[in-house]
């Protein structure tokens, strides 16, 4: 049976369970690296330049973790998602990327999705892809539509149960993170509700952000992230706040983030990478908006492979004291 390699980094978070549906249809196994850790990131960096962003690092890394345990790695090339809007340039070239610092890797399975190029070209690159397993134009579409289908559980099963991709992927799979006998940490009665919002390869690798959302609720704070919203949620805090989104995943920051900031927290943390210039323009929206409502607070983490561990700590202490004291403050004037 020919095994596909699925990095666990960039979109892994967003669209496996799609992806791991498509092969399997097609009579392919699927097999996935293993959580980041401090091996896989200094192999990556090791392989890049230097100005390489963080996120980019990680799935190198991740390339390199499968080399010699499948025959195919899987590496789409996304573009764009919807009309008008456009993803970061580290996505447009992975691919291709990934064959010129990785030259060991088995070869590279590719697709291109440009929705700006018209749903005939979406279906011929869907095509082009399955036509690696099946020439049966049938046995591949029956295969692509059983992984949109798919993707609409997941996305579902998130904004209705309010599940982090992590646990929504251990649902699927049957594969639970935490052992039987092992206690949940998520607190029975919060003593704060915490919004986290960026990327999902930001906010769940547990290497990477230094187990920050377990880190939160061992503080006991409830923690929403936004798959907890639905798509119009989201999409109308971007419109409220940009008007029209540019960035292919802009909803996720934005969006999210807008939303958060009018309903239900206490707080919103914003999680985005050294050097990345859309993170920057995106929290810098978040940042005045916070400011002009002066009603929640909001801090944003900036992550690099230099980020010291102690330093990401002490600013969730901080931020969450700072929290604390300021719902007192309130309960105290209600007296």
């Amino acid at each position: 049976m020919t095994t596909i390699g699925i990095p666990r980094a960039l979109l892994y978070y967003q669209y496996y369970p799609m992806w791991k549906t498509f092969f399997e249809h097609l009579g392919a196994e699927v097999v996935t690296s293993g959580p980041t850790s401090r091996t896989t990131l200094a192999k990556g960096t090791a392989r890049v330049v230097a100005d390489t962003c963080l996120p980019v690092k990680v799935f190198v890394g991740h390339v390199l973790s499968l080399v010699d345990k499948c025959d195919y790695i899987f590496i789409p090339a996304i573009r764009s998602l919807k009309s008008r809007t456009y993803n970061c340039a580290k996505f447009l070239g992975l691919p291709d990327m990934t064959r010129a610092v990785v030259p060991e890797s088995p070869p590279i399975l590719e697709i291109e999705i440009d929705v700006n190029r018209g749903k005939r070209y979406l279906y011929q690159s869907v095509y082009g892809l399955g036509r690696h397993f099946s020439w049966n134009p049938l046995r591949v579409r029956e295969a692509a539509m059983a992984a949109m289908e798919t993707l609409i559980s997941y996305r579902g099963l998130m904004s209705e149960s309010r599940l982090t991709p992590l646990q929504t992927i251990d649902d699927i799979t049957g594969i639970p993170r935490r052992k039987p006998d092992e206690p949940s940490i998520a607190p029975a009665t919060p003593s704060a509700t915490i919004a986290v919002i960026g990327h999902a390869y930001l906010l769940y690798d547990e290497h990477v952000n230094y187990e920050l959302i377990q880190r939160l609720e061992q503080y006991g704070a409830r923690v929403l992230t936004p798959e907890m919203l639905t798509e119009h949620e989201r999409e109308a805090a971007v419109a409220r706040l940009v008007g029209r989104a540019y960035w292919t995943y802009e909803e996720d920051v934005v969006g999210a983030g807008g939303h958060y900031l009018r309903n239900e927290v206490d707080g919103v943390i914003g999680i985005m990478a050294f050097g990345c210039g859309p993170d920057s323009l995106m929290m810098e929206i978040l940042r005045r908006e916070a400011g002009n409502q002066q009603t929640t607070a909001f801090m944003c983490i900036t992550l690099e492979e230099h980020t010291s561990e102690t330093g990401v700590i002490t600013r969730l202490e901080a931020f969450l004291d700072m929290i604390h004291r300021r719902k007192r403050r309130r309960v105290a004037l209600c007296v």
